[in-house]
């Protein structure tokens, strides 16, 4: 008998209430989906680039503008450029709902406390409850009522959780990391601790590292 298949390791940096997050990571799986080579596993990593924001969160659009230091109409522009590249990714980026910035701390604990086989299902639950229902994802009610139907957990126990300092050393940790590392912005993906991409790459891509990155194991 030969050797078993190796498993391709997969980190993702990345931040709940980044738009160029979730397109990148529909980006990244739809290139899975095309994918013939071995297993995957994939390993989320927080990445906070505001960690000062308030726990109420603050007005979407006077943070925004605040950030970018541009007027209205150029912000509209942003986001309508941004909504557009999700449409093509496949992926709604409701700006019109989007009412608040949030400290997005409690929401990568979330991903951190689910299982394993439910982490997936609980980032795109935390993706879709952000940029699509206008969601406040960094109140703790809405991450409870998001754990519980998206990965089945329990709603009692996570509440304590997240109400506690469980997962926190872990997503500090992570965003400590990160910035180690010489990460700025994310997405940030690194395949077998190899090839690294940084942003929200194309399919195709995504597909070229994939091969790239498996090629690098046997070489």
């Amino acid at each position: 008998m030969g050797p078993e298949k190796e498993t391709m390791l997969i980190d993702i940096f990345h931040d709940t209430a980044c738009p160029w997050c979730r397109i990148g990571k529909k980006h990244l799986f739809d290139a899975l989906k095309q994918w013939q080579g071995e297993a995957v596993d994939i390993r989320w990593h927080a990445f906070l680039p505001d960690d000062t924001i308030p726990p109420a969160g603050i007005p979407f659009r006077t943070f925004m503008k605040a950030r970018k230091g541009i007027d209205p109409e150029e912000l509209h522009r942003l986001f309508d450029y941004t909504r557009q590249r999700g449409e093509v990714a496949g992926v709604k980026l409701d700006f019109e709902k989007m009412s608040l910035a949030v400290n997005t701390k409690l929401s990568h604990r979330l991903i951190a406390l689910a299982p394993e086989n439910s982490k997936v299902a609980v980032v795109e639950a935390i993706y879709k409850a952000y940029f699509e229902d206008g969601l406040n994802i960094g109140d703790i009610e809405t991450l409870v009522a998001l754990g519980s139907q998206a990965a089945g957990m329990d709603a009692t126990q996570l509440r304590s959780q997240l109400n506690g300092d469980a997962a926190l050393d872990q997503v500090m940790l992570d965003t400590t990391f990160a910035r180690q590392i010489d990460i700025t912005s994310v997405p940030f993906f690194i395949f077998n601790n190899k090839v690294s991409v940084n942003g929200s790459q194309s399919v195709d891509v995504f597909c070229q590292v994939l091969n790239q990155a498996a090629l690098l194991e046997v070489s």
